[in-house]
């Protein structure tokens, strides 16, 4: 069964909402990490992230055609999926 313009909207939304979490969560670490350590954080830079990680979630949540729950956690773990496709392909990649 396709699903609908809207429906489609909605996964698309769920995955990039899920990209986003995971986002600022990754930068919510980076700024905890240590506590002794004031990080200064620049705003293009946390935009970038969260714009790349929503991208990345989008994505994910492409795959995904009839739920949007699983688009939401497809687009959380979206990032670190692609990551991981991103570390076999370059491992098994002759450079020579």
């Amino acid at each position: 069964m396709i699903p609908g313009s809207l429906d489609l909207l909605l996964i698309f939304l769920a995955g990039f909402l899920g990209g986003i979490i995971r986002g600022l969560v990754g930068i919510t670490k980076y700024v905890t990490a240590t506590p002794s350590k004031r990080r200064k954080v620049r705003r293009d830079w946390i935009v970038l992230s969260l714009l790349s990680s929503g991208g990345m979630g989008l994505l994910a949540g492409v795959f995904i055609a009839d739920d949007i729950k699983f688009a939401l956690v497809a687009g959380y773990a979206g990032t670190d999926f692609i990551e991981s496709l991103f570390k076999i392909k370059m491992k098994t990649r002759n450079w020579e």
